[in-house]
C-alpha cells in the first residue's frame, strides 16, 4: 500500500499551470506517443527531493505508485527504486530488476525510462549475459526497445561497447524517432570514451541509419567532420 504521507507530499507539490506545460512537452495528445498521460505538474528536482524524503519504501508500495495513472508518481516510484536498487545486497538488487522488467508496461514514456533504465537493468546486467536487452531491443514496444538502448549507457559507462553496438545495430532500421535519438545518443556517448569505436560503426551503418540517429551520434565531431558524415565522404 503507498503511503499516505507520499500521496499528501505529491498533491501538495503538484502545479496545474506547470501540468498543462508538460501535457504538451511530453506529447499527450491524440496520436502521439504520450497519448491520455496525466500530469500533476511536478518538476524533477522537487520529485528527487521526494525520493530523498521517503527512500526506503518496499518493494510493493514502489510497484503500487509506478501503477499510477499520474506520470510523477510513476517517476517517482522510479526514482525510488533507483536509489534503493544502488543500496540493497544482490538478492535485493535481483528483486528490483524482476519487479522493473515485470511492469514495462507502466515506463511510458522517455522520462522515465532515461531516469531508470541505466540505473537498474543497466547497472544488474553489467557483468551478466545482456540476453534480456537483446530481447527488449526487438520488441514491439517502443519504451522496452528505448529501455534495451539506455540500459546500455550503464556498459559505456565503463568502457565496455559490444553489447551497445549490438542493440543499436538492432534499432537501426527502428521506425520510431525516439528509438533514433536514443541509439544516436548512445553512440555519442561511446565516442566521448572512444572515437575510433563510434566511428568504425558509423562507417558500417552510416548510409543506411537514419539521419536523426546519424545527427546524434556526430553531435560534438567539427563542424567539417560533421558535414562530411552527413554527405556519405568521410574518410
Amino acid at each position: 500500500m503507498i503511503p499516505k504521507q507520499i500521496l499528501k507530499d505529491l498533491a501538495a507539490a503538484a502545479n496545474s499551470k506547470k501540468a498543462v506545460e508538460l501535457k504538451r512537452f511530453f506529447k499527450t495528445g491524440h496520436g502521439e506517443y504520450g497519448e491520455g498521460d496525466c500530469f500533476r505538474g511536478i518538476v524533477v528536482p522537487a520529485l528527487r527531493a521526494l525520493a530523498r524524503k521517503h527512500g526506503g519504501q518496499s518493494a510493493g508500495s514502489c510497484e503500487e505508485l509506478l501503477h499510477s495513472t499520474w506520470h510523477e508518481d510513476r517517476l517517482l516510484a522510479l526514482m525510488i527504486l533507483a536509489r534503493n536498487f544502488e543500496r540493497a545486497d544482490e538478492a535485493g538488487q535481483r528483486a528490483i530488476y524482476r519487479l522493473y522488467l515485470a511492469n514495462t508496461a507502466w515506463i511510458n514514456n522517455w522520462d522515465l525510462v532515461d531516469l531508470s533504465a541505466p540505473d537498474i537493468p543497466g547497472e544488474w546486467l553489467l557483468d551478466r549475459p545482456k540476453t534480456p536487452m537483446l530481447r527488449l531491443a526487438r520488441s514491439g514496444g517502443l519504451w522496452e526497445r528505448r529501455i534495451a538502448m539506455v540500459a546500455s549507457h550503464a556498459w559505456i559507462r565503463q568502457g565496455r561497447f559490444d553489447d551497445a553496438l549490438a542493440i543499436a545495430a538492432i534499432l537501426l532500421n527502428d521506425r520510431h524517432d525516439l528509438i533514433h535519438k536514443a541509439t544516436g545518443w548512445m553512440l555519442r556517448e561511446i565516442g566521448k570514451r572512444d572515437l575510433s569505436a563510434e566511428e568504425s560503426f558509423l562507417r558500417r551503418h552510416c548510409r543506411a541509419m537514419p539521419r536523426t540517429a546519424l545527427r546524434y551520434a556526430i553531435e560534438r565531431f567539427p563542424e567539417e567532420q560533421r558535414l562530411a558524415w552527413l554527405r556519405g565522404t568521410h574518410p
